[in-house]
């Protein structure tokens, strides 16, 4: 330990201890809540075990179940349905928005803003109890006002069809707000000079956006896709609510199936090693973003 000349500890000491007790806390936290968990669930999903009495030693025996069983391969796809579905609808409409919110001419812009975030802020779940009601066939406002023009849509969440379709719209209706606020601070830094150039060329707004608009959120792009699929690989929380999986698990998802899984039929060791299969999904998504915003970050500096 350094010491000063009148005994005292030198000011860099003093820097790293503070930073060290700030961390302490957080760091134990992390350790108990986060690692702790993460570790014992690796090491149950080696196991078959119900979290009572007695655990036999499997090896990869589970992880050879969970890319083998019918279920779970089901899961598998419809997860990837869920995801084919929700990130070209959640892009789509969230860019649309946000073209719009970047337009000078259109009034009380921050107004028109913070609602359309507003969705982001409201939990799930609740987001869900609510999208029930509106879809309900007896009640939701939804089927009245489409019946209203002649379109009846039924028991839209009893429909093997219909039901992952709405499901997806719920988290698009939850998720556009937070996207758009993503492609509004991408739109914002792209030179309005560049604009002014492609008018005088004579370019209408259309060629202006193929040219100018979406080179130039390429890397915006390609942030709000991968963050997207991790959310779609992630849904639970509106199927649950309004499907539980169902109809007839047509909205079976990974996460839905280690739920089901691990706390109703009590197949810890499965659903250890499934939850371990989406978080090396979940991770090579993230790595993949990290690896094209570092070559990003090489291109903007050469």
């Amino acid at each position: 330990m350094q010491l000063g000349g009148r005994g005292h500890l030198q000011p860099q000491t003093r820097r790293w201890m503070a930073a060290g007790c700030f961390l302490v806390p957080a760091c134990a936290i992390l350790a108990i809540f986060v690692v702790a968990p993460m570790l014992s669930a690796l090491r149950t999903s080696f196991f078959e075990s119900s979290g009572f009495g007695s655990e036999t030693f499997v090896g990869f025996g589970n992880y050879v179940q969970v890319f083998t069983d019918p279920t779970f391969l089901r899961a598998f796809g419809n997860t990837a349905l869920y995801a084919l579905l929700f990130v070209p609808a959640a892009i789509v409409v969230s860019l649309l928005l946000a073209l719009a919110m970047n337009s000078r001419m259109l009034p009380l812009r921050g107004v028109f803003r913070s609602a359309l975030f507003f969705p982001f802020i409201v939990s799930l779940a609740v987001a869900a109890f609510a999208w029930q009601y509106l879809l309900d066939p007896q009640v939701g406002l939804l089927n009245y006002w489409l019946q209203a023009v002649g379109v009846h849509l039924g028991n839209v969440l009893n429909s093997p069809t219909l039901a992952m379709p709405a499901v997806v719209l719920v988290a698009v209706w939850k998720n556009f707000g937070f996207y758009m606020v993503i492609f509004l601070a991408g739109l914002q830094d792209i030179p309005a000079s560049l604009y002014e150039a492609a008018r005088v060329d004579g370019a209408g707004a259309l060629r202006r956006f193929r040219n100018v608009t979406l080179p130039l959120l390429n890397n915006t792009m390609t942030f709000v896709v991968i963050f997207a699929l991790i959310a779609a690989l992630q849904a639970f929380d509106q199927i649950y609510v309004m499907t539980q999986g169902g109809p007839y698990h047509a909205t079976d998802t990974v996460v839905t199936e280690i739920y089901q899984t691990g706390f109703q039929k009590l197949d810890l060791g499965v659903a250890s090693a499934l939850s371990y299969v989406l978080l090396i999904g979940t991770l090579v998504l993230s790595l993949l973003q990290f690896l094209l915003g570092s070559r990003r970050e090489k291109d903007l500096g050469a």
